[in-house]
């Protein structure tokens, strides 16, 4: 499989499709992470950054719900109903959003082969 190319939008959506976003991917798959702290360890997505402008909830606003804790920077978003993660406010740059790559319409995060990981366990955030 080809991934789409840098700009191109994209529709995600979550796994019952109550919920669906528009993304563009400034970097394209170039973002492409795992983080290792204590949250997304457990939850194991592969995230993409884009900038807050370029995520839009085309459908189904009212069916997201929110999980935060520690800092409250970071703030990661579900569907109420399948409780599949599409994206999150990133802690590390809190302009640009994490968007779950296996959302992405006609992306298998497989196709990205190998995907670093972030020392999210050591966040920069956290340190004083």
């Amino acid at each position: 499989m080809t991934l789409p190319s840098l700009n191109t939008p994209h529709r995600a959506t979550c796994h019952c499709g109550a919920v669906e976003l528009a993304v563009t991917l400034a970097d394209g798959f170039n973002t492409a992470r795992r983080c290792d702290c204590s949250f997304c360890a457990r939850r194991g997505a592969i995230a993409v950054s884009a900038l807050m402008g370029d995520v839009k909830v085309v459908r189904g606003e009212e069916n997201l719900t929110l999980y935060t804790w520690n800092t409250g920077t970071a703030k990661h978003y579900f569907c109420k109903t399948c409780g599949i993660y599409t994206h999150h406010r990133r802690r590390s740059n809190p302009n640009e959003y994490g968007v779950n790559v296996a959302c992405l319409e006609g992306v298998n995060p497989r196709d990205l082969g190998p995907v670093g990981w972030n020392d999210g366990i050591n966040h920069p955030s956290d340190r004083v």
